[in-house]
């Protein structure tokens, strides 16, 4: 997508000091690329329930879901640190460290793939990922499904969120799934009463940081949309051997190095940064995409490029990208069955 309709936007925000300006048709189309949906989307296979939810909500909290009995998927996926766990890379089964940073799942209900590589296409299928992943909980998955018939407190809810199904692996994913569609969904950042009409909702200096993220640093060709993301892969030039999506498709060198671009929501909440944790600080961040990257290969996409952007802009980009952060919905541990 060019990045014109994204300028036109900026500016015609900044002319206009708050919201839409009277007699920018191109400002009032493109407006829609950054409002928030309505409602969380649902498969129709596995619809939204209140009993699926509070399955789902219990059986993420339960660390009896892992080999050793402590790892849960809410130990790596707080919802108090964003729905990641704070740390450069993952720590596993064994407190062996992970090749790779833990990914936050928030607004996972509109996610088109995940993990870093995109080998999920559905959260069903993510959910039972990290359960039987040697390396992470290390349980495998027969022996979940026994471990969960032995509880006697899980039967009644299985009943009731699916009904004639039973404690199985998919009824599992289901559930975890569910819950995790209706509780990691992101709230109203100031950015987004800005945009609706709220003058003073963001600073001067956050609103010239919007017109560079669209413009002149033109982070909005892969940080698009309301969630701030395009959903894609690309190789950013994070330095390191890590192969990302280009180990599933090893022919195809677009794919070489190539990360998904994660969402921009509450990303000031989820330092460190980049696939490794990388970088410490999102001022980091700012200068590793100012400089070009750190790693110049074959498979460097062709929008990473040096931004030259002065001290000032720098901050001003900075200030614009904590406007996207909300306050965190209130998360209950539940109590586990026994």
């Amino acid at each position: 997508m060019s990045d014109f309709p994204f300028v036109i936007l900026a500016l015609g925000f900044l002319s206009a000091g708050a919201g839409l300006a009277q007699g920018q048709p191109e400002v009032q189309k493109h407006m829609s690329l950054y409002n928030r949906p309505n409602a969380v989307p649902y498969p129709e296979h596995n619809a939204y329930s209140p009993a699926r939810e509070k399955l789902g909500h219990v059986l993420f909290f339960d660390p009896r879901l892992s080999a050793s009995d402590w790892i849960s998927c809410a130990t790596c996926h707080n919802p108090g640190l964003s729905w990641g766990d704070g740390l450069p890379k993952a720590k596993g089964h064994g407190m062996q460290t992970l090749a790779r940073r833990t990914p936050t799942i928030l607004d996972a209900a509109w996610m088109k793939s995940l993990f870093w590589d995109g080998r999920a296409e559905t959260l069903e299928e993510q959910a039972v990922g990290p359960i039987q992943a040697a390396g992470e909980m290390a349980l495998p998955l027969a022996e979940m499904v026994g471990k969960l018939n032995r509880i006697d407190g899980y039967k009644p809810l299985f009943a009731a969120a699916y009904p004639g199904e039973g404690i199985s692996e998919k009824t599992v994913a289901k559930a975890i799934a569910t819950y995790e569609r209706a509780a990691s969904v992101s709230t109203e950042a100031p950015f987004d009463r800005w945009i609706k009409g709220e003058k003073q909702a963001i600073s001067s200096a956050a609103r010239r940081g919007f017109v560079l993220f669209n413009a002149k640093a033109a982070c909005s060709r892969c940080h698009s949309g309301w969630r701030l993301t395009d959903d894609s892969f690309h190789d950013i030039g994070v330095a390191g051997d890590d192969k990302g999506r280009g180990a599933l498709f090893p022919d195809i060198e677009v794919n070489q190095f190539a990360f998904k671009t994660p969402t921009l929501r509450n990303v000031a909440w989820r330092a460190p940064y980049m696939h490794d944790g990388s970088e410490a600080t999102l001022a980091d961040v700012i200068e590793f995409y100012n400089v070009g990257g750190r790693e110049k290969r074959a498979s460097l996409s062709t929008l990473i490029r040096p931004l030259n952007l002065t001290e000032q802009e720098r901050k001003e980009l900075l200030e614009f990208l904590e406007t996207l952060s909300s306050p965190v919905q209130k998360t209950e541990i539940p109590m586990l069955p026994k």
